[in-house]
């Protein structure tokens, strides 16, 4: 599993009909920082996911990816690797909050 933030989606009108209805979002994972453990920071990467929760621009989801994203009743059917299956509300590391979606 991995945190990421949605940063954009993805709109296909020719694919699989298994797609058909899908909502596809880029989602850019996200890692504690390094130096003083104090947010979380980019990776630069960026990954298509499948939403199975509602998620919308700019959120903080959990993605799982590999066979791990075709094991909720809304994927298992579906040809993806990644999924997101969680809207994140807070991150802490040890006693502190680093992330809190309401700030």
């Amino acid at each position: 599993m991995f945190v990421g933030r949605i940063t954009g989606s993805v709109v296909s009108s020719q694919k699989v009909d298994a797609m058909v209805g899908q909502k596809l979002l880029i989602v850019e994972p996200l890692r504690v920082n390094e130096k003083d453990q104090s947010d979380l920071t980019p990776t630069g990467r960026s990954f298509i996911v499948v939403d199975t929760v509602g998620a919308g621009q700019g959120e903080v989801v959990l993605c799982v990816q590999g066979s791990s994203a075709r094991f909720t009743p809304e994927t298992k059917k579906l040809p993806i690797d990644a999924a997101i299956i969680g809207i994140v509300d807070q991150v802490h590391i040890g006693n502190r909050e680093i992330f809190n979606s309401k700030d």
